[in-house]
């Protein structure tokens, strides 16, 4: 999987861990089938699967994919999932198209979409009972790494700012703190979790893999701002210049376009550098944040 070519690699991640998923939501039927509907028109709906691949990617930077690999992937991916439906909501940000279809609270309803989003947060947690080939205190980092990650210590926390900084003017420093948290520590995690995951991980490795993430972190956050501006509905499945339409607070709107994708390539030579203490087996890392910067969607 490590030496093939990105694009190979990139599709053999996405149908692994869509298999995993469609294995996952299989269950259907019973007095809570509308719930269950909602899941599997929520998490099988197509999406970049950018997280998974980068549990996968650094797992092979490090020694190799397993069981638990798969586990952790899974994981990551039902916490976004879930963060996708909450903050597609009316109260949230209101959103009604999600990867070019009807978010979830239009195509069923705001109850039942809410009820989606617990329930993934769930399931999240539940993959990481079941690790089978590491250690029970690296099983112990994973369950603390993802919800550390994705709580008001990270995801939620960047979520609440997110909310409050509507209208608002921030500084660099303020609009790059919240996307570390927003989008940033989902991704770092996905990242540690997939090198935890093997068993083989150093305090050296996890250190510049710390640094990886959060550079990429913050590039997919400028790019999505640069495509929110230069990018059109039908192919980014989501409403074209909505941050400008809420008065949310982008790189875009702070640097220029011009200046947002200054600090994307500048986010990128960080990502790679801090790879460098790793040999050939982490190309798929590297080869994600050329993806990351220069994805259209």
């Amino acid at each position: 999987m490590g030496n093939e070519p990105f694009s190979d690699f990139l599709q053999h991640c996405q149908q692994r861990i869509n298999q995993i998923l469609d294995a996952l939501l299989s269950n259907t039927g019973g007095p809570a089938e509308k719930l269950h509907q909602a899941l599997q028109y929520s998490v099988l709906n197509g999406g970049k699967r950018v997280r998974p691949i980068l549990t996968y990617a650094t797992a092979e930077a490090l020694g190799g994919v397993n069981g638990d690999t798969d586990l952790v992937a899974s994981s990551v991916e039902l916490i976004h999932a879930y963060s996708l439906i909450h903050d597609d909501l009316p109260a949230m940000d209101d959103d009604d198209l999600r990867r070019g279809k009807p978010t979830c609270h239009i195509a069923f309803d705001e109850a039942t979409a809410i009820l989606a989003g617990d329930a993934l947060q769930s399931l999240a947690f539940q993959q990481l009972t079941e690790l089978q080939n590491i250690p029970a205190q690296i099983s112990l980092q994973l369950i603390s790494c993802l919800a550390t990650a994705a709580g008001a210590q990270g995801m939620v926390a960047g979520q609440a700012i997110d909310i409050s900084s509507v209208n608002q003017t921030l500084t660099l420093e303020q609009l790059e703190y919240m996307h570390h948290q927003k989008t940033g520590a989902m991704i770092s995690a996905s990242i540690t979790m997939g090198a935890l995951s093997t068993g083989n991980a150093t305090t050296v490795q996890l250190s510049a893999l710390k640094t990886y993430g959060e550079a990429i972190g913050l590039a997919f956050q400028v790019q999505d701002d640069i495509l929110d501006v230069v990018g059109n509905t039908h192919v980014l499945g989501k409403q074209q210049g909505a941050d400008e339409i809420l008065h949310k607070p982008t790189y875009t709107a702070l640097l220029g376009v011009d200046g947002a994708k200054e600090k994307a390539l500048q986010l990128h030579q960080d990502a790679v550098k801090a790879l460098s203490i790793f040999d050939h087996r982490a190309n798929q890392l590297r080869a994600m944040a050329d993806y990351i910067v220069n994805r259209n969607y």
